[in-house]
């Protein structure tokens, strides 16, 4: 399974926000510093806030930070919600699978699915965050090698 590009942003930004405390980044230097584009990022950004895990203020001292929610979410839900609940295949649509009116494939893959999720369903961003990734996490942006 490949996550998409949304979500492994979507990580990485959390992850990020664990680790920084007080300090407020901006959209732009989040992007920046995970050296993605910049409408990249605002859409994942737009994304985490409305799922509750992020609070962004804009202006003058605004900027990015965890909400409550967002300290305790489970990695898994956060991958549901960017990854969505569709099957690993397609196997409708346009050109239909001649398999699928008796296909045993399309269940393996959901239950392999679901087994990826449901291991990360015990993980939070404090997990995921533990040395030696917290202190590597720090010094992205910042032009000290890790």
């Amino acid at each position: 399974m490949r996550l998409l590009r949304s979500t492994d942003l979507a990580l990485r930004l959390l992850m990020r926000l664990a680790v920084l405390g007080d300090a407020t980044p901006t959209t732009r230097e989040v992007a920046a510093d995970m050296e993605v584009p910049y409408t990249h990022a605002a859409k994942v950004v737009a994304e985490l806030q409305h799922q509750g895990l992020v609070d962004a203020r804009r202006g003058r001292g605004g900027g990015l930070t965890l909400s409550e929610r967002g300290r305790t979410a489970s990695v898994g839900a956060v991958v549901r919600a960017f990854e969505g609940d569709g099957d690993v295949v397609e196997c409708e649509g346009e050109n239909p699978c001649p398999l699928s009116p008796g296909c045993r494939l399309r269940g393996a893959l959901r239950r392999a699915q679901e087994a990826f999720y449901a291991s990360l369903d015990p993980l939070t961003l404090a997990d995921v965050t533990a040395d030696p990734t917290g202190p590597l996490l720090l010094q992205i942006g910042t032009g000290r090698p890790a």
